[in-house]
């Protein structure tokens, strides 16, 4: 079969609401077919495999959440601070709230990864050269904090999404808040 990318991504779009909506349960072939308003077998033709269609899901969330060149050119001319690293740090944040759906899908791929060996290997690398990227990303930028600080900060904004888009507790503090707070504290 010819290679159709707009085709592979709408139907991985459908698979990102699919587990959003339904979890990882309701990611089915099928499922995915409806949500995409395909002809049904339409997605195992592209993605024989669940296994096949998780990868393809990964690769689309990257795709998704990959920073805009535009927003970011105007940072990379900055001094390289705290108040630059907080900058950056708000764009992953507005960029993770601004496509909910995907946020939530990574979530339930992340739990799915706890109980399937095959997602874990998969998200998993997504998510080990992710982190390295951002490593190196900081380092190359000369911004402050190393390794553990962008760990922490890892930890710290994947638990500020999940109570965000789940079940948020009342603290008074904005996303933008968490983000002063956290950057103040990890990076003195």
């Amino acid at each position: 079969m010819a290679r159709n990318d707009e085709r592979r991504s709408a139907l991985a779009d459908a698979g990102i609401r699919v587990l959003a909506e339904e979890g990882a349960r309701g990611l089915t072939h099928r499922a995915v077919d409806a949500a995409a308003g395909v002809p049904r077998g339409t997605a195992s033709n592209y993605f024989a495999t669940r296994d096949d269609l998780i990868a393809a899901l990964v690769d689309r969330i990257a795709e998704r959440l990959t920073p805009d060149p535009v927003v970011l050119a105007p940072l990379a001319g900055r001094t390289p601070d705290r108040a630059l690293f907080a900058d950056y740090v708000r764009d992953i944040v507005r960029r993770l709230t601004a496509d909910p759906q995907v946020t939530l899908a990574l979530f339930e791929l992340r739990l799915e990864a706890s109980r399937r060996p095959s997602v874990a290997q998969t998200l998993g690398a997504w998510r080990q050269r992710s982190f390295e990227d951002d490593v190196a990303f900081n380092a190359q930028a000369g911004l402050p904090g190393g390794r553990t600080e962008i760990a922490l900060f890892h930890y710290a904004l994947d638990g500020l999404m999940l109570d965000r888009l789940t079940v948020p507790i009342d603290t008074g503090l904005s996303a933008d808040g968490v983000v002063e707070e956290l950057v103040e504290r990890l990076l003195r």
